[in-house]
């Protein structure tokens, strides 16, 4: 009970010395992911423009067919899946077995929320970001769907074709060259459905499904560890590759040779990383596979040309890399952790000379005055001060106790 107590007022220590400024800088920037989410989703409305079409064309010929995955579907993939997933990861996993057994538990529970935090905003940087730049390029570029004429329901009577024909050489449906006309011939008078049969490119469900699910496979790898093993740079180890190395027997005695190699013990390479277990790739490839499978099905269903699905493809793989780098470091040595927050002074703005977002003055108020222990080494630390990481010494004292 007094361990809790204690818990309690060193979790409230702690969110009453940090900095109102720093707090407030990253409610603005959840008020803003939220805005671009708002953006595209007005976008989504707007009628834009149109792309004039051939009544010959095989490409936009195809019947229409309803989705294999739905909206309401792929939101549940997309976004709620990874936000459920990340949260778990973060609360139950985060801080992992480097921490002190010592640690306060107020401090644990600060990095788990930072980590939770981090998490969902990169996903919302990543969602967002592919959400209003698909629908802005959709509303521009007005390309038709394969089943636009299924859609469309053109007047095929000659005075119309002539009234809206805007380009080709042909005069009549059985023409050999093609009759190109805009979207005007067309009878349909659902004007959403129409519409939505001019927003083929790019694919929205290849972009925002490639976001969500993309940047979820980059979570789990990172904080379990599942990459390529690799040499960690700048590694005083002695680079050679032996039949046996530490191998041998504990009772040999090793030659003059080996003696004055070195004195100290020696790791070769190939001791200094393993695979990760095939079961940890098995589930990072989990998101890719679905990503895979719902793009696809826009092709089957006629929904998407090629070129569509690739592009929306790549525009969600590009905001995916980008709000997980945004907030985390790399998978490859960065330990699974997110970046920390931003130093007090530099909560909104950085100004010219300065190397990055945090400084000496850490992320505390700046009538605190109290100096900070590192979670994981127990040492007391100057410099950027990391709401998630960081606890003031006499609570910290006063919780060991």
């Amino acid at each position: 009970m007094a361990a809790a107590a204690r818990s309690l007022n060193s979790f409230a220590f702690g969110v009453r010395h940090v900095s109102k400024r720093l707090v407030a800088s990253y409610v603005i920037d959840w008020i803003l992911i939220l805005a671009t989410f708002a953006v595209g989703g007005g976008l989504s409305k707007v009628h834009g423009n149109k792309h004039d079409f051939s009544l010959q064309d095989p490409n936009i010929s195809f019947p229409y067919h309803d989705d294999t995955v739905t909206v309401p579907v792929l939101i549940v993939i997309a976004i709620v899946a990874p936000a459920i997933i990340t949260a778990a990861i973060s609360l139950l996993f985060v801080p992992g077995p480097t921490a002190d057994r010592k640690t306060p538990r107020a401090l644990i529970w600060r990095r788990k929320l930072w980590e939770w935090n981090a998490a969902w905003m990169g996903l919302g940087v990543a969602l967002s970001g592919a959400f209003v730049i698909t629908e802005g390029l959709k509303d521009l570029a007005g390309k038709p769907r394969p089943f636009l004429l299924a859609v469309c329901d053109p007047d095929l009577s000659p005075e119309s074709i002539r009234r809206h024909q805007v380009g080709g050489f042909g005069s009549s449906l059985d023409s050999a060259v093609p009759i190109v006309v805009d979207w005007h011939i067309c009878r349909q008078t659902d004007q959403g459905k129409l519409r939505n049969a001019f927003a083929s490119w790019p694919s929205g469900h290849s972009s925002f499904v490639w976001a969500g699910m993309l940047y979820l496979c980059f979570f789990i790898c990172a904080k379990f560890a599942v990459q390529i093993p690799f040499l960690l740079p700048g590694s005083d180890s002695q680079r050679y590759i032996s039949t046996f190395d530490e191998e041998t027997d504990g009772d040999a005695k090793p030659s003059k040779n080996s003696q004055s190699t070195s004195s100290s013990r020696i790791h070769p390479p190939r001791n200094q990383a393993a695979a990760p277990p095939i079961y940890l790739l098995i589930i990072a490839f989990v998101p890719i596979a679905t990503a895979m499978f719902v793009s696809i099905s826009r092709w089957y269903d006629y929904r998407h040309h090629g070129f569509d699905i690739i592009s929306g493809s790549i525009l969600g793989i590009f905001t995916a890399w980008l709000g997980f780098r945004w907030y985390h470091l790399p998978i490859q040595g960065g330990a699974g952790w997110a970046w920390g927050a931003r130093s007090r002074a530099r909560a909104f703005w950085l100004g010219v000379g300065r190397p990055g977002y945090v400084g000496d003055e850490g992320w505390e108020a700046a009538r605190s005055g109290t100096q900070l222990e590192d979670m994981e080494t127990g040492r007391f630390v100057t410099g950027p001060g990391m709401a998630d990481q960081r606890q003031s010494t006499d609570m910290a004292a006063s919780d060991r106790v």
